[in-house]
């Protein structure tokens, strides 16, 4: 008989935690996602502000918008975890978490950001660096970025929705950045 393997638990782990905050925020009024899983200018003495800049990847505004991130995720994520590492894929996701945190935070007070769609992003692109040489830039990795990163910009400029193309477009650089540092460890 087969067994179940937990084959790549950065991203499962991730997937799994993401979910559980969506019941955690019903139970609790929405108090959880709003102080744990979504970023938004505040006091920088609140300690949960920093709990924040990590955290608001973990927070989806409902079923509809984890499924969309998580099964993009776990359709590139575990590759990638294989081919860097668990713990590498673990800082390239937190160094995203962090970075478009910190975006949101400074340049969108009125706003908050939630979801792991930045991460996502990310993943996308680093998948592109999935087989480069060093020295050499991957194809794949320009129509990506003319792709999903253009498109991004495009809907950014001529579009009014609720959806952070800014998360997607710094979340789509961390990935042209740790796909270098990775590839360059490698």
């Amino acid at each position: 008989m087969k067994r179940l393997r937990y084959n790549s638990p950065v991203v499962l782990t991730f997937a799994l935690v993401a979910l559980a905050a969506l019941p955690l925020s019903v139970f609790t009024g929405g108090w959880t996602t709003k102080h744990l899983f979504s970023v938004y200018r505040c006091s920088l003495l609140d300690p949960l502000a920093y709990v924040r800049f990590f955290g608001h990847v973990l927070g989806h505004s409902g079923l509809s918008h984890y499924m969309n991130n998580m099964l993009l995720m776990l359709l590139v994520g575990p590759p990638l975890e294989e081919k860097y590492g668990s713990r590498s894929l673990l800082l390239c996701i937190a160094g995203t978490a962090l970075a478009t945190g910190l975006v949101e935070f400074l340049l969108f007070p009125g706003y908050a950001l939630l979801g792991a769609s930045g991460v996502v992003f990310m993943m996308i692109v680093l998948s592109s660096f999935t087989g480069s040489e060093r020295g050499t830039v991957p194809l794949t990795l320009i129509l990506i970025v003319l792709l999903y990163l253009g498109g991004e910009i495009w809907t950014g400029l001529t579009s009014v929705d609720n959806v952070s193309q800014l998360a997607h477009i710094v979340g789509g650089l961390c990935g042209v950045g740790f796909g270098f540092i990775l590839r360059g460890k490698k």
